[in-house]
């Protein structure tokens, strides 16, 4: 590939490894907070003792895992200007973000409230840079040249 990488490519693919990461530490707080989400989850629930709790870690650390290897491949070939890359990269990144914004519904404790909203920022910022300008015309000119 001829044509030099712009910063907005390299800011997206950091922004996205990010997103991702995030999404590492959102499971690891998981499976330390597990016994305080399900206390929040029931608190406001009346029916608690009749419903089984949900089991967050399982869901959280199959997504974690699902969501890393998606996005290397993903990375790969957005980082090579594969336009189709940068789209399905930009609906990981956005449904990383609703399954954070699910998260909040639980009422999480305060620490785990924080790195949610930081991912939530990471997030934004990630699908931001990946349709930015010069992220577009960086993807649409290799396409060209191919």
């Amino acid at each position: 590939m001829s044509s030099q990488r712009p910063a907005m490519v390299t800011g997206a693919t950091w922004l996205a490894a990010a997103a991702v990461a995030m999404t590492g530490v959102t499971a690891l707080m998981t499976v330390v907070f597990q016994d305080e989400l399900v206390r929040a989850w029931a608190a406001d629930r009346s029916d608690a003792g009749a419903v089984e709790p949900p089991a967050f870690v399982p869901v959280a650390v199959t997504m974690f895992v699902v969501v890393a290897l998606l996005a290397v491949v993903l990375l790969s070939f957005f980082r090579e200007g594969h336009n189709w890359a940068r789209i399905v990269l930009s609906a990981v990144v956005v449904m990383v973000g609703i399954a954070t914004f699910a998260i909040l519904r639980t009422n999480p404790p305060a620490l785990f409230l924080a790195v949610a909203i930081v991912s939530l920022v990471i997030d934004l910022a990630a699908v931001v840079a990946l349709w930015h300008k010069d992220t577009r015309v960086f993807c649409a000119h290799v396409r060209r040249e191919a």
